[in-house]
């Protein structure tokens, strides 16, 4: 995919300064091309729950952000990232005390 579809996919407007960060995540990212595609779909699933795919402003990853208003659907994300993890063998680092997650890598 590429990278200009991908951040429009995500809901930004390409430019320089994003396709630059977007090269870092994915340099940064381990095994990124086998998990690319995968990350896509989930940001679509997630989005029904409130929740999405999207680049950290402060790290150089992609982040799964949780916004649901109600606890039963901040669990459906829960669930939908547990088991894109597991399909995929997806790394993710949740920040603690947040509903936030950091896309690591393939977990080969």
């Amino acid at each position: 995919m590429q990278k200009e579809a991908m951040l429009i996919q995500l809901g930004y407007v390409p430019n320089d300064a994003l396709m630059k960060q977007l090269q870092r995540i994915e340099e940064n990212t381990s095994g990124y091309e086998k998990i690319q595609k995968h990350i896509m779909d989930l940001h679509d699933h997630l989005k029904v729950d409130d929740s999405y795919v999207a680049m950290s402003n402060s790290n150089d990853f992609f982040k799964i952000k949780i916004e649901a208003q109600s606890p039963e659907i901040a669990e459906e994300a829960h669930e939908k990232i547990r088991h894109f993890c597991e399909k995929y063998k997806v790394i993710i680092n949740k920040l603690e005390d947040k509903n936030t997650y950091y896309i690591i890598g393939f977990n080969h």
